[in-house]
C-alpha cells in the first residue's frame, strides 16, 4: 500500500533517490535532510501507514522499529551514551509527513 503524494513512498519506491542507511525486509533508514542534532535518523516503514494510531495493535513493525533504532545507536557509537527515540502524531503532536516515521536522535544533551 503506498499513497503516490506521499514523499516516504516515495523515497521507498526509489522514485526520490536516497540513501539508505539500513534497509530490512519492512523498513528504511535515512539520515534526515533537515537534522535536529548531530545525529538524526528517520526510520521510515515501507508500507504506508498514516499515523502510529493506523498500525494495528499487533503488529510487530513497531518492534522492528525500534530494534532498527537500537542498530543505529549501537552502530553510530551512541547507545550507551543516549540518544532519542520519537514519533509524531497527527498535527497537535508535530507530524509534518503523513506517513509513519520514528526519529533517531543523538549527539547533543537532551533537556
Amino acid at each position: 500500500m503506498t499513497d503516490n503524494d506521499c514523499i516516504f513512498c516515495k523515497i521507498v519506491s526509489g522514485e526520490i533517490p536516497s540513501d539508505p542507511v539500513i534497509e530490512t525486509k519492512r523498513v528504511i533508514a535515512i539520515k534526515d535532510i533537515k537534522p535536529l542534532a548531530p545525529i538524526h535518523f528517520l526510520i521510515i516503514p515501507k508500507q504506508h501507514i498514516p499515523t502510529l494510531n493506523d498500525l494495528e495493535d499487533d503488529d510487530p513493525l513497531i518492534g522492528e522499529i525500534m530494534s532498527v533504532a537500537k542498530r543505529l545507536a549501537r552502530d553510530h557509537g551512541v547507545a550507551e551514551e543516549g540518544y532519542r527515540v520519537m514519533i509524531n502524531v497527527n498535527r497537535a503532536g508535530g507530524q509534518v509527513v503523513f506517513h509513519l516515521h520514528v526519529h533517531l536522535l543523538a549527539g547533543t544533551q537532551f533537556d
